[in-house]
């Protein structure tokens, strides 16, 4: 069994789906090495009140750019909407909508590395629901191992064998540079309000900016909001709003997340279901259960215009397991596993143990995720499909290859690219002890 990096596991992604060893090599060298489009049904624009664009950018992220459009337009950020948030170091094709834009005003929009193309107008603004998926095409560079196109093809073997992989949760859920968003969550579920805030303004991560460091340390410790205001840097735009709101008003911790979008004031109980997730899937990986196929108690889903819906539930019981597992070999039917929250129904048999074991490891139950001080932060919970299936390309030149795959939307890249990169420690199957492999 291959373990996984020590950042993978403190984000609960402890194992990896496949037997070979990794490549190794460099990811996003360069924007361009991580194109990502957006992939809708067709849509027709036919008139009314919202403008759709499609934004090309690269190294933007979504938040920052909605950000910057909307200062340069002199709107709110409320009358622009979009699908997904896609990565910063990227070249990425998304689109979005505007509310009650004429098309004329975007001559006002001057931002480096952006180009926009109108597609039309509706009378409805683009969410998340018109979203199919994405199509990656992906560089990875500087690949270390012997005989990289053999390796690689084995990788992609086994990943086909399997059906796909763990449909973990990837860094990007957590924050590339600071993965503290699920930290802020947890502080948030065990009702811990001031941690969560100083946890998101002041706790300090290694690859930041060193200015920045210093003066998340200097709150860290101090606690000292007024003269935090005055040594944080100008870029740190949300922890400045939260700052300046709580000199405005002292110790009202449980709202100072309000001068966040909803968007991202969201993101952080969000992200800390997606850490219990992670460690669910774990330990159904160490447990020897399948992810392709159902065992009594599970909970699963069925298919809807060929893709996962999540709001087709059916707990598997041993009158209809033999039943779900036929849908299941046809992509009819999917393994769910909890995104935890107040409305959670856990699993029962073998999985029920699991998920109530990592509760019980955490310390935390369903109920707790109702943050009665600002239940706005809450979630009711949901579930997700444990099994990421997809079917990669790849093709090797020299010590580079180049990935090419679509993904549901809600998946992650990086999930994808681990299983090829590798840099792990592997567990014999047959002895105890440890030896590293890349």
């Amino acid at each position: 069994m291959l373990v996984a990096t020590d950042l993978d596991r403190a984000l609960g992604m402890d194992y990896y789906a496949t037997e070979t060893p990794g490549c190794g090599g460099v990811i996003r060298s360069s924007p361009e090495d991580f194109q990502v489009d957006e992939v809708y049904e067709d849509l027709r624009y036919e008139g009314g009140r919202y403008l759709i664009l499609e934004v090309e950018k690269k190294n933007w992220d979504t938040h920052r750019l909605v950000r910057e459009m909307s200062r340069q337009l002199r709107i709110s950020q409320k009358r622009i909407s979009w699908a997904g948030t896609k990565d910063k170091r990227a070249v990425t094709r998304q689109r979005i909508s505007i509310m009650n834009l004429d098309e004329s005003e975007l001559k006002n929009v001057a931002l480096p590395d952006l180009k926009i193309k109108v597609l039309g107008r509706t009378n409805r603004s683009v969410g998340l629901g018109d979203l199919l998926g994405n199509r990656f095409k992906i560089t990875i560079r500087d690949l270390t191992c012997p005989e990289p196109e053999s390796r690689l093809a084995g990788i992609t073997e086994e990943i086909m064998r399997l059906k796909g992989v763990p449909n973990y949760f990837g860094v990007q859920r957590f924050g590339d540079t600071r993965p503290v968003t699920h930290k802020v969550g947890e502080a948030l579920v065990r009702g811990d309000i001031e941690g969560a805030v100083f946890t998101y303004l002041a706790l300090p991560f290694p690859g930041e900016p060193e200015r920045t460091k210093e003066a998340r340390e200097q709150l860290w410790q101090s606690r000292d909001v007024s003269s935090a205001l005055k040594s944080f840097p100008g870029y740190l735009h949300h922890e400045l709003a939260m700052l300046n709101f709580l000199i405005e008003h002292p110790r009202d911790y449980a709202h100072a997340f309000d001068v966040l979008s909803i968007n991202l004031r969201r993101l952080f109980v969000h992200a800390y279901q997606s850490y219990l997730f992670n460690k669910i899937l774990s330990k159904r990986l160490k447990a020897g259960l399948p992810l392709d196929r159902a065992v009594e108690g599970d909970v699963v889903c069925f298919s809807r215009g060929g893709q996962p819906d999540i709001d087709r539930l059916q707990p598997v019981t041993s009158d209809n397991l033999v039943a779900v597992n036929r849908l299941a070999e046809r992509s009819r039917a999917f393994v769910t596993l909890p995104l935890i929250g107040f409305e959670t129904d856990l699993a029962k048999g073998a999985e029920g143990e699991i998920e109530n074991a990592i509760l019980r490891e955490q310390s935390v139950a369903p109920q707790d995720f109702r943050i009665e001080s600002n239940p706005e932060l809450g979630s009711r919970g949901t579930r997700r499909t444990a099994l990421l299936r997809v079917a990669p390309t790849i093709t090797c030149e020299g010590r580079s290859a180049k990935l090419d795959f679509f993904l549901p939307k809600g998946a992650y890249a990086t999930v994808i690219l681990r299983e090829y990169t590798k840099s792990v420690t592997v567990i014999p199957k047959e002895a105890g002890g440890l030896e590293t492999c890349n």
